[in-house]
């Protein structure tokens, strides 16, 4: 072990947040890029464009489960986690090469239609992000000890994956997205397969708790502990479905009976009282309110990232092609400059101050209220670009310390199905705006819908997150005691 991961010095931080930037580089390309691409050079409408974006989600809910279950229990190439993120690294260094590539790609197969492939790539892209993703994150928990030091950690992870964010949208913002997706694959590759042999693992994960630690695995506990997400998983089915059907409807019945269905088990986990000591007692009620308040922030994201595009195509009718692009680039350059700057400066400072759970329920505040104002007063660029500013306080927020919350949760020597677990509390969401709100949106014609929506959302995400537990916050008061 090198002298700078056994006094956890910044280095080491820094060089522990490479491979989790690696990915963040990877998917701030696809955010940028992929809608973009897809409208602007191969003619996709609205709802295609939401399908590709639905094949990213797929993929995260068998990636990243699958893979941590398996990190957890295996060891090679002096590893748990570093096998994964090193073939992770390289496919998703590959398939943005294919981004830009698609319709050749599609000509070189002898497909005469551009969905399929796109889907195709998209898929093995989000795949390849989300089976690095989930050991990227794990392995920041397995080196590093509970309270300051891992929140350090993952606002360390933020801040560094945040700068190269914004390294991202400024290249898509000054040269356009075709420069930053080459550029991209090229980083993404370097940053997945250099400091993984710089960072040495521990072969035997801590166990916080034996009877937790045996406890055998099986789907009918890994759906239990994901109850709260029981109605995003039911209407994803049902759209799914549909979609692969053919089969068209003119109502909303199922989105009301979805939503009736989540918004039950979101309530009755977050009334549901949680105390110290409920992981040595084999108790995830804490995660699993976790996950129902997480749930909510990223499908507020989730609609921006998608259908940004579509609100300003709307709102601003006289941008170009390449303008749109590099409005967006520059939207979300914005947004990822206040969530580099952030986390490691201020959020864990405040965090350390007034607890992780209070600082991050002011953060997803301040973006409910600026998603309202980017509905009300988005349709000049420069507002919106003032807008994106406030937003990045959320962004910081909703990628950096849940981590560190969640992470105190559950039985560390599962850090890796637990992580996979949570990751469901994003890509479920995301699928259901993929399928379902994309084809509401494309059925309004005031696109500030996009907003409205992702204000509300990330609003119930604050009142849910004020149910959550700091179990550091805990300590402390026992401490006092």
């Amino acid at each position: 072990m090198r002298v700078m991961q056994r006094k956890l010095t910044t280095p080491f931080y820094l060089l522990l947040s490479l491979p989790s930037t690696a990915m963040g580089f990877a998917l701030s390309v696809q955010i940028s890029a992929l809608s973009w691409l897809l409208t602007t050079q191969f003619g996709l409408d609205i709802h295609q464009v939401g399908l590709v974006w639905a094949a990213g989600p797929i993929a995260g809910i068998l990636g990243q489960v699958f893979i941590g279950i398996i990190s957890d229990k295996v060891w090679f190439w002096q590893g748990r986690r570093r096998p994964f993120i090193l073939i992770g690294g390289t496919l998703a260094g590959l398939m943005l090469l294919a981004l830009p590539n698609i319709d050749v790609v599609s000509a070189s197969l002898g497909f005469s239609g551009l969905l399929g492939v796109a889907i195709a790539v998209a898929l093995t892209l989000d795949l390849s992000i989300n089976i690095s993703f989930n050991p990227t994150r794990a392995i920041i928990a397995d080196v590093t000890p509970e309270g300051a030091a891992r929140t350090r950690g993952y606002t360390w992870m933020q801040t560094v994956s945040g700068s190269f964010g914004v390294l991202a949208y400024a290249i898509g913002a000054t040269w356009g997205n075709f420069v930053l997706i080459y550029v991209g694959a090229g980083l993404v590759f370097l940053l997945s397969i250099i400091p993984p042999f710089f960072i040495k693992e521990p072969k035997e994960l801590v166990i916080s708790h034996v009877e937790s630690a045996n406890e055998k695995i099986s789907i009918a506990k890994v759906l239990l502990n994901i109850k709260p997400l029981w109605g995003f998983i039911l209407y994803d089915i049902y759209a799914i479905a549909l979609q692969l059907s053919g089969i068209k409807t003119t109502h909303y019945w199922a989105e009301v009976i979805a939503a009736v269905i989540t918004l039950f088990f979101i309530l009755i986990t977050l009334f549901v009282k949680e105390n110290h000591v409920e992981r040595s007692k084999n108790n995830t009620i804490g995660f699993k309110k976790i996950l129902a308040a997480h749930s909510f922030s990223w499908l507020g994201v989730q609609t921006m990232f998608v259908f940004i595009f579509a609100f300003l195509q709307e709102k601003m009718p006289t941008l170009t092609d390449d303008d749109l692009g590099k409005v967006i680039a520059t939207s979300f350059l914005i947004l990822s400059a206040v969530s580099a700057l952030l986390p490691a400066f201020i959020l864990t400072p405040l965090a350390k101050r007034f607890g992780r759970v209070n600082v991050h329920i002011g953060c997803l505040t301040s973006m409910a209220i600026g998603y309202g104002l980017v509905a009300i007063f988005g349709m000049d660029k420069h507002v919106l670009f003032l807008l994106m500013a406030l937003l990045g306080f959320g962004w910081a927020s909703i990628i950096s310390l849940p981590f560190a919350i969640m992470s105190e949760k559950v039985e560390q020597s599962k850090m890796g199905l637990y992580m996979g677990l949570f990751n469901l509390s994003v890509v479920l969401p995301q699928l259901l705006v993929s399928l379902g709100v994309g084809l509401f949106i494309n059925n309004i014609a005031d696109k500030s819908l996009v907003f409205q929506i992702s204000a509300v959302s990330l609003a119930i995400s604050a009142l849910a997150w004020t149910q959550v537990k700091d179990s550091q916050a805990q300590k402390m008061t026992m401490l006092l005691k």
